[in-house]
């Protein structure tokens, strides 16, 4: 009796280990995650792939539902997509000259995934882990998702161990928020969070995106060599291609090349004061009369027009074609860790990062804050 008493509690050890085994791996496997409000015409779907944003269905003018949200319809396609669709990328979003830079003097050599410089974190970045999901409310008046990835020490090449909380929320009538959170744990190391998401307000897969109005409230930007590293510079918008302070179709100053390329690949220098809430940009789809203005607390914004996506197949059989969405990333400028005359990008021991975004839709553009 004692010896099959004393095997109970190792009976129960094993099975409460088998249990959280069980847990763990449903965390840690790659699903599709819904967020949906009360009246059910606006919702959104994420993936623990990259903490990405997959789909976000909202109305227009006349209350037909549409898909804004270019992405795939299953977990293998992003697990080997090239696009980045609606992910999370970091550590350092955008580029890094030469893959390398100095840190309190000493100099980090990062792993090349563009040419000879460093994108979106490496060829492993932030967008292409798996993320464990923290928390998720589904329904009700603000429903959320928070997802969480631990960054090791030395990955990718970057110094330091990472915690990063990056949460999903849907709130008043139509706003998404995004939240991104990171705590540097043992060593300062350059951080610079964005979400890829790919827009049509037509709808994914529904044609280009040139005829859609843009407005930036951004009066400079920070023009790039040959190898789309900014010089250093910090330019002003007035008289270029670049100018988009009063709204205007998106193709109206735009350079096309078929087949790949043209178009815009820039980072914008966002007005007001940095690290405060403000308004980046807005857009309005003239047809459907969908609008979407984007708040950040970010110094820049990369916006780009899909130059390079060319026939790629999407979700409910799309194909996306060149020009056929628009991304608006809030960010740090890129390469700021190798430019002192740009805001600083350098999280230390016991800081934390913050990024938050808003993107607000509407039907009938109309902008109240």
């Amino acid at each position: 009796m004692m010896a099959r008493a004393a095997l109970l509690p190792v009976a129960l050890l094993l099975c409460l280990a088998l249990a959280g085994s069980a847990n763990a791996a449903r965390k840690s496997a790659v699903g599709f995650y819904e967020l949906k409000n009360k009246k059910g015409d606006f919702s959104i779907k994420v993936t623990n792939w990259g903490a990405a944003l997959v789909s976000a269905i909202v109305p227009d003018s006349k209350g037909h539902l549409a898909d804004v949200v270019l992405g795939y319809d299953t977990a293998a396609e992003y697990m080997r997509g090239s696009a980045s669709f609606g992910a999370t990328v970091g550590r350092v979003a955008n580029r890094i000259a030469n893959a390398r830079f100095v840190l309190d003097g000493k100099t980090y050599h990062l792993l090349r995934n563009d040419g000879n410089n460093t994108i979106h974190g490496g060829p492993k970045g932030f967008g292409k882990v798996i993320w464990m999901v923290k928390d998720h409310v589904s329904h009700g008046d603000s429903p959320y998702i928070t997802f969480y990835y631990h960054s090791l020490d030395g990955e990718q090449g970057f110094p330091g161990a990472l915690d990063v909380y990056v949460k999903y929320q849907l709130s008043r009538q139509y706003d998404l928020s995004i939240r991104m959170n990171v705590t540097a744990r043992n060593k300062a190391t350059p951080v610079n969070l964005a979400n890829h998401a790919y827009w049509n307000l037509a709808g994914h897969g529904s044609g280009d995106i040139l005829k859609h109005e843009l407005q930036m409230f951004a009066s400079h930007y920070t023009p790039v060599d040959g190898s789309m590293i900014p010089t250093g510079e910090v330019a002003p918008v007035a008289g270029t291609m670049y100018d988009f302070g009063r709204r205007i179709p998106v193709g109206t100053n735009m350079k096309i090349v078929p087949g790949g390329g043209g178009g815009y690949d820039m980072n914008y220098a966002v007005d007001g004061q940095q690290n405060a809430m403000r308004p980046v940009a807005r857009v309005r789809e003239p047809k459907s009369g969908r609008a979407l203005e984007l708040w950040a607390n970010q110094p820049g914004v990369q916006f780009y027009t899909a130059s390079w996506l060319i026939n790629e197949k999407g979700k409910a059989g799309k194909v996306y074609g060149q020009y056929g969405a628009l991304c608006l990333e809030t960010q740090a400028y890129p390469d700021a860790v190798n430019h002192p005359n740009f805001p600083s990008s350098i999280v230390r021991p016991g800081q934390v990062y913050k990024h938050d975004m808003v993107f607000r839709f509407s039907y009938q553009a109309t902008y109240d804050a």
